[in-house]
């Protein structure tokens, strides 16, 4: 039976990873003059999250999908990339406003330096970056209900029982 906490976060997940798809998505759209670094590895990490987090809404309700040790070794490998990402574009954006009148940051950023509308981009980067953060508590929460269900599976399903009558009390 689906758990009702983790069908939960893995919605959690799939709002915010799809939130940092699309933003990251547009901006990209919207660059002329090609793309810093940072964003390419930026839209990859929001598919690769969007792969696992659907993975893991359908083994959350077909069983056989949910390889525990699988699913949580791609939950951390989305935790990590995601908490780099919400890094390195926190880094690279640097903590300034993007209303900011006299837009000499905007103009200045190689980040958000590419697009005809260097205020939108630099606010969809600095939203992006929120959104990989909490795609990273998604997949740490998700890491921690992948090894919760683990349990049957690394205990094995065959052999004898423990506690119960062996053949020869009956």
């Amino acid at each position: 039976m689906p758990s009702i906490p983790q069908i939960a976060l893995r919605a959690w997940t799939f709002l915010w990873t799809l939130l940092a798809l699309s933003l990251i998505g547009n901006v990209i759209a919207t660059a002329f003059s090609g793309n810093p670094s940072v964003v390419n590895y930026a839209i990859f990490v929001a598919i690769f999250g969007m792969l696992v987090v659907l993975w893991g809404i359908a083994g959350v309700f077909v069983e056989s999908l949910a390889i525990p040790i699988a699913l949580a070794v791609a939950d951390g490998l989305a935790a990590l990339f995601s908490v780099i990402a919400g890094i390195a574009l926190a880094a690279e954006l640097g903590v300034h406003s993007c209303g900011n009148k006299s837009q000499s940051y905007i103009a200045s950023n190689h980040l958000t330096n590419g697009s005809h509308n260097m205020g939108k981009r630099c606010h969809e980067l600095q939203a992006s970056t929120a959104f990989f953060w909490f795609m990273f508590v998604g997949f740490a929460g998700s890491i921690a209900f992948d090894l919760m269900g683990s349990g049957t599976s690394l205990r094995g399903r065959g052999g004898m029982r423990k506690g119960g009558p062996s053949m020869s009390q009956v």
